[in-house]
């Protein structure tokens, strides 16, 4: 799916800024009416996330999984695999079981895929499993041209759809006939359809309904065509039909209406899937993982057990190289899910599930971090990011992360947590106690790896100085400007940022008494992923990959920042992509915060020579690539400012996309071509391949070129040191 390019019209119209206030207050827990104290949570179901497996992920690599005597295998390879004692219960079937309609207009299953769709679920039921199932808001053209008697009532479906035809969900076709039709839920007859459909599942033991296709979201952003009466309708009928069912919203929920639905639903799902779906040549791959990293930011305060969880799709952890994870990458997603409280539920064929992703689902001790009830919250960000999830006064989960590809140290300054140390630090992953930590716990991490942590914490910091800079006070350049925002710190914000080097915010005026490392809060607004390249005191660029769900809603995220004593220069903007809108930034610290040894520059701000040129790419850094590259003498990238402190090998990061094998050559400092012969499978995500590189004390020149064939497409370098000594292959010069 491509991503949701918007304009930077600064969202909604002012007469709405009454919601945006709503919506804060009820995210932050302020708002204690009576939609707050039903707790959100209806039915009886959705305290905490739940555990499980669904069929898309296999769908989407296999057209003819879902059927009933495969779901059936699956049902009894979850009971037979061990990962049931761990919690995982859920079987969920997603879109294709359907096959026509009943008597009252209700879906029912393709008998020829599902013969007994009943019998199915009772068999998931002898499991002692939960089965779920998949549907859509309005209701389909041939239910309403059958014109059906609903169940219990002297009306019929034609009498409750909107008229004339409307959009009903976000599959809906053009107009006049969109196929998936509008409900009217003010005209007689239109809950107790929805009662009835509810009733039909329920009387087959249905367990879970994944709603697909909602809007506001599933990118049909605003109200053009609304499901949150349908929603209400949906739970409303899951409660009457007395059998607590979970009920999900799907997909990429716009974060502005949240508020309208979170009374109704248990969870929901916060961006596209996970799944490639033919766009790599794996179930998934890391990018769509990173994307995960990208956006739980922007939503990190909207989930609780009072207000629903926030759904991250399936984990392919299971399937081997089919999963397009390495083991490391694997790790990190679980870690990421669980800190998040996320639902966690498997992709894949079950009958196939390999060791290590059993491994991965069978630690008890990471299963209740995902069921603690305490999503984390970010707390540092960047390549380098650090989640909190606090328990209590003195406990809290901590998961650390690496980003990049090549390995780091990765610094905790405990007092990022508030607190002076940690008495006891305990590994959860490996089940191992590592014992105090006293100001700053370090550790190597892997590339794509990360660590997750149950600390215990003594000692309290006092508050660190911090200052507060509105980008709408700032100096704006080119196209920037500025619009009002209610739930920003000003009241405002500036937009129309990026697509052109002029298009920027400059904080001309931030002042640090001495020199050293700051953090750098940025509050920033978007829908879908967006980036930030930012400068310090016109240095070179560097870069804020982000995501969210909202134009109007400001999210933070914290970065480690290089400041000169007295009066510096930060400019935000992106010279050839989409950056979001930008709120404020809040420097604070005392000077002495780490700073990421890796340096990353991207190659659509390279000198691009020839044919080569900068186009958006969405899963990319920077949200941009560098492509056509090759093909001739002179198309070539060239990175001429990579500085490091002193003459050395170090590890050398090259994200790239092909699809197929491709060849580009590396120039270090005029010396002798070497020639890298990389693979991939999608234009749309890169990749990466790791080097060790001689470079020279201060700047080096790097030049990738292929003058006899076409190359792969450059996203962008990292240059980091070693860590103890390892190197990856020989060593170029």
């Amino acid at each position: 799916m491509m991503n949701r390019l918007r304009d930077h019209n600064f969202g909604r119209p002012l007469q709405q800024v009454s919601r945006y206030i709503f919506t804060l207050l009820f995210m932050a827990g302020i708002f204690l009416g009576s939609q707050l104290s039903a707790q959100a949570q209806v039915n009886n179901v959705g305290q905490r996330p739940y555990l499980g497996w669904s069929t898309f992920s296999q769908q989407t690599i296999d057209g003819s999984f879902l059927t009933q005597a495969n779901i059936t295998a699956q049902s009894d390879a979850l009971a037979a695999s061990g990962i049931q004692a761990h919690g995982f219960r859920y079987i969920n079937i997603d879109s294709g079981w359907q096959g026509s309609f009943d008597g009252n207009g209700r879906p029912i299953p393709n008998t020829t895929t599902f013969p007994d769709i009943k019998g199915l679920i009772d068999h998931i039921h002898q499991h002692g499993q939960k089965a779920g199932i998949y549907w859509i808001p309005g209701i389909e053209q041939p239910a309403v041209d059958g014109n059906y008697p609903i169940l219990g009532t002297s009306y019929h479906t034609q009498d409750i759809v909107v008229m004339p035809l409307a959009q009903g969900n976000a599959f809906a076709g053009a107009l006049p006939n969109p196929y998936h039709d509008k409900i009217d839920f003010t005209k007689p007859g239109a809950q107790e359809y929805m009662n009835s459909v509810v009733a039909l599942f329920a009387s087959w033991g249905v367990d879970f309904i994944k709603l697909d296709g909602v809007t506001p979201g599933s990118y049909s952003d605003g109200l053009s065509i609304d499901n949150r009466d349908d929603v209400a309708a949906w739970s409303k009928a899951i409660a009457l039909s007395g059998r607590p069912i979970w009920l999900t919203i799907s997909w990429a929920i716009d974060q502005d209406y949240l508020s309208d639905f979170q009374p109704y639903q248990n969870a929901r799902r916060i961006e596209d899937d996970v799944e490639c779906e033919g766009r790599c040549g794996t179930l998934t791959d890391w990018q769509r993982i990173y994307q995960r990293f990208r956006d739980l930011p922007a939503w990190q305060n909207s989930a609780s057990p009072s207000l629903g969880w926030n759904d991250l799709d399936s984990l392919d952890i299971g399937d081997g190289a089919l999963d397009g994870l390495t083991n490391d990458e694997k790790q990190t997603a679980v870690s990421l899910w669980a800190m998040a409280n996320a639902p966690m539920y498997l992709g894949g064929d079950l009958t196939k599930i390999d060791s290590f992703g059993k491994q991965l689902v069978s630690n008890d001790e990471v299963i209740a971090v995902n069921q603690s009830g305490k999503p984390a919250k970010q707390v540092l960000g960047g390549d380098l990011p650090v989640w909190v999830s606090k328990l209590d006064s003195h406990t809290s989960y901590v998961g650390l992360f690496n980003l990049n590809a090549t390995p780091s140290v990765v610094h905790l300054p405990w007092n990022l947590l508030g607190v002076t140390g940690a008495i006891q630090v305990r590994d959860l992953w490996n089940h191992a106690n590592l014992g105090p930590s006293a100001l700053t716990f370090s550790t190597i991490l892997k590339g794509h790896s990360g660590r997750l942590l149950k600390v215990t914490t003594v000692g309290k910091t006092p508050p660190v100085p911090s200052t507060s800079y509105e980008a709408e006070a700032a100096v704006l350049g080119g196209s920037a400007s500025i619009s009002s925002c209610a739930p920003c710190s000003g009241g405002a914000k500036v937009g129309n940022l990026g697509l052109g080097a002029s298009n920027t915010v400059t904080f001309n005026n931030v002042y640090v008494k001495h020199a050293g490392t700051y953090l750098m809060q940025v509050d920033s607004m978007t829908i879908g992923l967006r980036s930030y390249l930012y400068s310090v005191n016109g240095g070179p660029f560097q870069t804020l990959n982000s995501g969210g769900g909202s134009f109007l809603i400001p999210a933070s995220t914290i970065l480690p920042v290089k400041l000169v004593a007295g009066i510096n220069s930060i400019q935000f903007g992106n010279p050839s992509s989409y950056p979001p809108d930008l709120d404020r930034i809040v420097i604070s610290g005392n000077g002495d915060a780490p700073y990421p040894s890796a340096t990353d520059y991207e190659a659509e701000v390279a000198t691009l020579s020839g044919s080569v040129s900068a186009n958006f790419s969405n899963y990319a850094s920077g949200l941009a690539k560098a492509g056509n590259v090759g093909g001739g003498p002179g198309n070539a990238v060239t990175f001429s400012n990579v500085t490091v402190p002193s003459s050395g090998v170090y590890l050398l990061e090259v994200d790239y996309a092909t699809s197929g094998p491709r060849s580009i050559f590396l120039t270090i400092n005029d010396g002798t071509a070497n020639e890298l012969d990389l693979n991939g499978s999608t234009f749309d995500e890169p990749t990466n391949i790791v080097l060790s590189v001689q470079l020279n004390a201060g700047t080096n020149t790097l030049r990738f070129d292929n003058s006899t064939g076409y190359a792969p497409d450059l996203d962008r370098i990292v240059v980091a040191p070693p860590i103890l000594g390892e190197l990856f292959g020989k060593v170029l010069h």
